[in-house]
């Protein structure tokens, strides 16, 4: 069986590779697909075939789907241009005869307001259609959008937003390439799924504040905005500010809504770490569970792992 993962060269897309061979896959039996092959040589190094496609180039990917029987399709990155990206490859996926496409979505993508859902929803709509076994795998926000920021709240003392008490259920990439990889790999993955993924803890951006100051010992104070004065405020810099496009931005719920999978099922980390639960409320379109969970040093949304911050002795 050949397994094919779009992106390989991005984080998520590899971090999906180094998850398919955790879990026993072969790496003669991957193809990683990249625009740019060069930025994937250390995945060549490791015995996996590379091939060369661009999501905006259809007749790129024929050749690069040649002999593929499943398909992870990382959604691509260029906003506005996703929907026909995406179409090119589910076309070329039909041509080639792929026998399963797992598609990286969005979380509650179907109702989802963001601006980001709805090149997600035409893309979902597209595979319902296309006569090929998928799953859609609707990833949470990722834990890195913060971690990634953290030096400047550091900086500063302050962690800035406008979520109120939102909660939100981040994830890592590790997560939810876990997620991804199992898919890929399981046979009882029933065409149609719609996975809703996120982590195990919903928090407020306030304890995350919290956890940041307990984990690196400096004190960090969640301050909450308007979305006026969040989209105007002048960021630290280093900071992404609200209102531009970033894969970080500081609004990502308003007060009293959240950014949490709906009805995800609760499963014992070892179950989790085998593989994703396809139970058979799992196989509705209404159905969720959560990324595998991945070891947390500290109950800090795998703060220790992404920022590299030192852990507490007591940890």
């Amino acid at each position: 069986m050949v397994i094919a993962v779009t992106g390989a060269s991005g984080q998520l897309g590899h971090l999906i590779i180094d998850k398919l061979i955790e879990r026993g896959a072969a790496p003669a039996d991957i193809v990683g697909i990249a625009r740019t092959v060069e930025k994937a040589a250390d995945l060549a190094a490791r015995g996996i075939e590379i091939r060369q496609a661009d999501y905006s180039d259809a007749a790129t990917l024929p050749a690069a789907l040649a002999g593929v029987d499943r398909l992870v399709l990382v959604s691509g990155s260029e906003i506005g241009q996703r929907a026909a990206q995406h179409h090119n490859i589910i076309e070329a996926a039909k041509a080639a005869g792929v026998g399963f496409i797992a598609y990286t979505s969005l979380l509650n993508a179907d109702k989802s307001t963001l601006g980001l859902a709805e090149e997600h929803r035409a893309t979902e709509a597209e595979l319902a259609t296309a006569g090929i076994p998928f799953a859609v795998l609707r990833n949470g926000w990722y834990t890195e959008n913060y971690t990634a920021g953290l030096e400047p709240a550091l900086a500063s003392g302050a962690l800035y937003g406008a979520a109120g008490e939102g909660r939100i259920a981040t994830a890592t990439r590790a997560d939810y390439a876990e997620a991804a990889a199992a898919i890929a790999l399981s046979a009882e993955a029933e065409s149609g799924s719609i996975l809703e993924l996120g982590g195990d803890e919903p928090h407020t951006l306030a304890e995350l504040a919290r956890v940041v100051s307990e984990v690196s010992g400096t004190a960090v104070a969640y301050e909450n905005l308007t979305p006026r004065a969040c989209a105007t405020h002048k960021w630290p810099p280093g900071c992404p500010r609200a209102g531009r496009s970033s894969p970080r931005p500081p609004i990502v719920a308003s007060p009293g809504e959240t950014s949490t999978p709906t009805r995800a099922h609760s499963r014992p980390s070892s179950a989790a770490r085998r593989r994703p639960s396809l139970t058979p409320s799992a196989r509705h379109s209404a159905s969720s569970t959560r990324a595998p969970r991945s070891p947390r040093p500290h109950k800090g949304w795998g703060l220790l792992a992404c920022a590299g911050l030192a852990r507490p002795k007591n940890s």
